[in-house]
């Protein structure tokens, strides 16, 4: 019987990086779950994600969102004083259907 050859679930990563005062890219990777959502939430809430205006999230390496992620990035970019521009790219289809499923396509570009 031949072995077979399996990707290792990605290891989940969460990166900010700001371009200027306004403007902030979010790049999560791997499996943004349960173990996550602390982190996630820290990060949404913590500077430069709290003090900028557009928010850029890049999920092209993402292999699976949480809904309960997908709520916490919801609720961090409409829950402040001035709600943030938010532009989501390279979500996979399944991370999309999570998106919709929690509302952000009402709030948020999705580029594919």
């Amino acid at each position: 019987m031949a072995a077979e050859h399996t990707t290792p679930p990605a290891e989940p990563a969460i990166f900010v990086s700001v371009d200027d005062s306004h403007r902030a890219e979010l790049v999560l990777t791997g499996d943004i779950g349960a173990a996550t959502l602390r982190e996630l939430e820290e990060t949404l809430d913590a500077p430069p994600l709290a003090e900028a205006a557009e928010w850029v999230v890049d999920m092209s390496g993402v292999t699976h969102l949480d809904l309960a992620c997908a709520y916490a990035l919801l609720r961090a970019a409409t829950l402040r004083a001035k709600p943030a521009e938010l532009t989501i790219r390279g979500a996979r289809r399944a991370v999309r259907r999570t998106l919709r499923h929690a509302g952000l396509d009402a709030v948020a570009t999705i580029v594919e």
